[in-house]
C-alpha cells in the first residue's frame, strides 16, 4: 500500500515517497492562483505551504472560507511532509 496519496480533487494516486508525491502535484496538476495574493504555485503541498507562510490564518479563513479544522488538517500536511523531507537530507 502506497504511504502517500495525492488528494488533489479526489486523484488519489499513490507513491511511496514524499518526494514523488511533490514532484506528481507540481507536474501533473495545474497550479493554483492564491486567492490572497493572485501568486500562481503548484497545487496541493505547495499551494498549502504558500498559503500559511506568506499569510496569516486569519487571512485563510477569509479568503478560503476556511474554519478551524481546514487549518488543523492542512498544518498537519505541513508537518508530515516536512518531517519526511528533513528525514531524507
Amino acid at each position: 500500500m502506497s504511504r502517500w496519496l495525492c488528494a488533489i480533487e479526489g486523484c488519489m494516486v499513490g507513491f511511496e515517497d514524499v518526494e514523488s508525491l511533490l514532484a506528481h502535484q507540481r507536474d501533473d496538476h495545474e497550479g493554483h492562483t492564491c486567492e490572497i495574493c493572485g501568486e500562481r504555485v503548484p497545487a496541493g503541498f505547495f499551494a498549502i505551504r504558500h498559503a500559511f507562510e506568506e499569510h496569516t490564518r486569519a487571512e485563510y479563513v477569509r479568503h478560503y472560507d476556511g474554519d478551524s479544522d481546514a487549518i488543523r488538517w492542512r498544518e498537519q500536511i505541513l508537518a508530515s511532509v516536512g518531517e519526511q523531507l528533513t528525514a531524507a537530507e
